[in-house]
């Protein structure tokens, strides 16, 4: 299993697909690395050589925001919308939907339990 940015990518899939195992990089991203590496899409990831993984970890790590800095780059945005008392951040900080989503039903799927929403009153 070819390890790139300390993430194991399936082996058995397509090297397009696999990357996208890669918190941050999805299918175009995935395209685009691909591409300027000039490797074959279709290939599976297990023929890939150490050459290549080698290549595919340094243009990730000087070219794009991937994995861990993402991840702190994201919580750290939703801590400042907390901490600036944003309507955003009062949506995150109450586990409630935070673009707009309706929350008189179905607003459980995307974070997690039940949370109940004080109705209109008649």
């Amino acid at each position: 299993m070819p390890r790139i940015i300390g993430i194991d990518i399936p082996e058995n899939k397509r090297l397009e697909v696999s990357l996208t195992y890669i918190y941050g990089v999805g299918r175009k991203l995935s395209c685009e690395i691909i591409e300027k590496l000039r490797l074959d899409p279709n290939m599976k990831a297990s023929g890939l050589t150490e050459e290549h993984v080698a290549q595919i970890n340094t243009l990730l790590q000087s070219e794009y925001v991937v994995e861990g800095d993402l991840r702190r780059q994201v919580q750290n945005n939703i801590k400042r919308l907390i901490s600036i008392h944003s309507y955003r951040g009062l949506r995150h900080r109450l586990g409630l939907p935070v673009r707009g989503q309706r929350t008189r039903t179905n607003a459980r799927t995307r974070k997690g339990k039940r949370k109940t929403v004080a109705n209109k009153k008649k």
